[in-house]
């Protein structure tokens, strides 16, 4: 909806200023129209671009990358706390196959894992609250930065950000450093490396446009990117080639979900190879489809497992997660008592919603407010046993967005933020002058972040599937 007047939002005080500063100015232009002449952003984006930017105070900023830390290392130690230390054990819990998990198993033996992941929360104006947690290479994000830029064209916000000493991140720059930093020990040292940017070949008819982007804008980061097929991987000597070009790192954009094939388990095959005999990075590695999946959100979030978890660790999880449960006979409601999960699941449909933990980008997820009482009964009853849980629902809090035609509207939004490496004293955010591209480095793990913002607060998901508008982040004013 649309309307004229300005009333305090109830998170960002930034977001409150720069709409005031809006409404006394009236600017002429239009905010979008940079990141609407850019080829690259309207090809993964169209023309869907929200008209200002989201803004994150520094202290809340700090808070949730803190979290998400927190919480990347908490599933980082499920097979040790709850598995006994197997990893095959974790990986049928969250509903791999046989092939997906022995390849799976096999990549956790080679090389390193480090911090890399986009968290999709939603706001529920007290704090933020964890829906999914993907940790993978194949993030999307790369032009997160390429949007913050197209806005700052903009002069009323450039004026803005400036005068506030506001900042962003590259995330491209975060996956780079990330990659550097698990992959060193086959890295050049004498020249870029040279970095092919995967995907199966089904998947690369689709997305192969983008992802030659991807390669392309990898030289701004002293790199030298190559976007193909799993299929077009040479191996001469046992080393990855792509059209005669000696490879140095995979950068994985193929999942966990795209394993089930054995003809593209057997072109997966050599490279597996290749990277245990240390003759390319692959980054990153498989068995990072283990932690970011929806079902290890559910072992964190058990109340079976509450005793595995100092207080600091508890208290993270409470903060940071919503109720979420396998779909099991029988479970235990958000105030821990046992409860049969089907007659939960009818008594509370208008508030929890039924996801499967392998898919991604909103596929196979049922909410229980969008369907009739006996479609939910069906779902959730065909469910029982199989890799899904169940979410209690998360009603993001309505923030206001000017609509540059002197009012502003009511959006709801899903912020994707991104964590990387961090640096050994976890600082990354020095103090200085400055605003724009964030001179101060990635030391604190943010690899910064956009959002996705719908007008429809019943939105099961807000996401580009499903119409969402697009928009960047902008990071300070509060320190």
């Amino acid at each position: 909806m649309t309307t004229t007047s300005l009333p305090q939002p109830p998170r960002s005080r930034l977001g409150h200023a720069y709409r005031e500063q809006l409404a006394r100015h009236a600017p002429g232009g239009h905010p979008t129209a940079a990141a609407r002449e850019s080829a690259a952003l309207t090809l993964a984006y169209q023309d869907r671009f929200l008209s200002g930017p989201a803004f994150l105070g520094e202290a809340e900023r700090s808070t949730v990358v803190d979290d998400l830390h927190t919480a990347y290392g908490l599933l980082r130690s499920l097979p040790e706390r709850v598995f006994g230390g197997s990893i095959t054990a974790l990986a049928a819990a969250v509903g791999l196959d046989p092939l997906q998990s022995a390849l799976i198993t096999r990549s956790a033996r080679t090389g390193a894992l480090l911090p890399l992941g986009r968290a999709d929360l939603y706001h529920d104006g007290t704090g933020f609250r964890l829906l999914e947690f993907n940790i993978t290479s194949a993030l999307g994000g790369f032009e997160n930065a390429d949007i913050n830029r197209a806005m700052l064209a903009y002069p009323p916000l450039e004026e803005f950000v400036r005068r506030h000493g506001l900042r962003y991140r590259d995330t491209l720059g975060c996956m780079v450093r990330t990659m550097y930093a698990e992959c060193a020990s086959v890295l050049p040292t004498d020249r870029p490396p040279v970095v092919a940017v995967v995907d199966t070949a089904e998947n690369f008819a689709v997305v192969g446009p983008r992802l030659r982007v991807f390669a392309a804008k990898l030289a701004d980061h002293g790199v030298e990117g190559i976007a193909c097929d799993l299929g077009e991987l040479r191996y001469p000597g046992g080393r990855p080639t792509v059209s005669g070009r000696a490879v140095d790192v995979v950068f994985r954009y193929f999942l966990a979900e795209d394993l089930t094939d054995p003809a593209t388990a057997a072109l997966l095959e050599p490279l597996l190879v290749a990277a245990e005999r240390g003759r390319v990075g692959l980054f990153s590695r498989l068995d990072a489809e283990l932690y970011g999946n929806k079902g290890t959100l559910a072992m964190l979030s058990d109340e079976r497992h509450r005793d595995l978890f100092d207080a600091a660790e508890l208290a993270c999880i409470d903060r940071l997660l919503p109720w979420t449960r396998y779909v099991r006979p029988r479970t235990t409601d958000p105030g821990g008592a046992p409860v049969g999960t089907l007659s939960y699941a009818l008594a509370h449909r208008q508030e929890l919603i039924l996801k499967p933990t392998l898919l991604h980008g909103g596929n196979g997820i049922t909410a229980g407010w969008e369907v009739d009482p006996a479609e939910w009964e069906r779902k959730v009853a065909s469910a029982v046993d199989g890799p899904f849980v169940l979410q209690r629902r998360v009603r993001p809090a309505a923030e206001p967005f000017p609509d540059h035609a002197g009012g502003e509207r009511e959006l709801f939004l899903n912020w994707g933020l991104y964590v990387g490496v961090r640096d050994a004293d976890g600082d990354g955010d020095g103090d200085g002058d400055g605003y724009g591209a964030d001179e101060y480095g990635y030391g604190d793990g943010y690899g910064g972040g956009f959002v996705r913002a719908s007008p429809d607060a019943a939105a099961g998901v807000v996401g580009m599937g499903t119409g969402a508008s697009v928009g960047c982040v902008f990071h300070g004013g509060d320190r």
